[in-house]
């Protein structure tokens, strides 16, 4: 069953989270083509405006297994980033989070943790989720930093899960559980 979202929207200190919407289109493109952000989550693909309206308005529609918000400056509501919920699987309460923020000026002033702890809230108290788990690349560490002081534990290695700029790169698996983001994050 599928549901479109409208209102859907997490208010944060210095940031909100909001579903996407048509018109973040140019946005989300220049978000996609940033080249940076792109080696960061692995990304080796380039998208057209069309393949974007596309996924815009697949994302914009919930189908159970996954939930996609735009991270948006609080005062501006200037495109940021995007936070997801995917892989969603609600027998065994767990799913995938991924992360990505646009632009070196936007990299480092806490606005992806602040995205990450309150997708993780979401997930936790509103979806009824246990687990939730992520892929990192090695060669970002800011990001393994930033996980950990979340909360995320490692779990293991995938060895040359990656193949970027004639090398393989490992994946660091890591998760965080309901109980754990409870002890270090508290209930709303």
């Amino acid at each position: 069953m599928t549901e479109q979202l409208t209102e859907l929207r997490i208010e944060g200190r210095i940031i909100n989270m909001r579903l996407v919407r048509l018109s973040d289109l140019e946005e989300y493109y220049t978000f996609l083509q940033d080249p940076e952000m792109n080696r960061l989550t692995g990304s080796q693909r380039e998208f057209t405006r069309d393949e974007i309206a596309a996924w815009i308005a697949k994302i914009s529609v919930t189908s159970g297994d996954r939930i996609d918000f735009m991270i948006v400056m609080k005062e501006t509501d200037e495109l940021l980033g995007e936070v997801v919920l995917n892989e969603i699987d609600s027998i065994n309460r767990s799913a995938n989070i991924r992360i990505g923020i646009q632009g070196t000026q936007h990299r480092g002033k806490g606005y992806g943790t602040e995205a990450m702890v309150q997708m993780l809230r979401y997930g936790f108290e509103s979806m009824k989720l246990h687990r939730i788990h992520l892929g990192v690349y090695t060669f970002n560490p800011r990001a393994i930093r930033v996980y950990e002081k979340i909360g995320f534990q490692r779990e293991g290695i995938q060895r040359d899960a990656l193949y970027m700029d004639g090398e393989f790169h490992d994946m660091l698996t890591m998760a965080i559980l309901e109980e754990e983001f409870r002890s270090l994050h508290g209930a709303d």
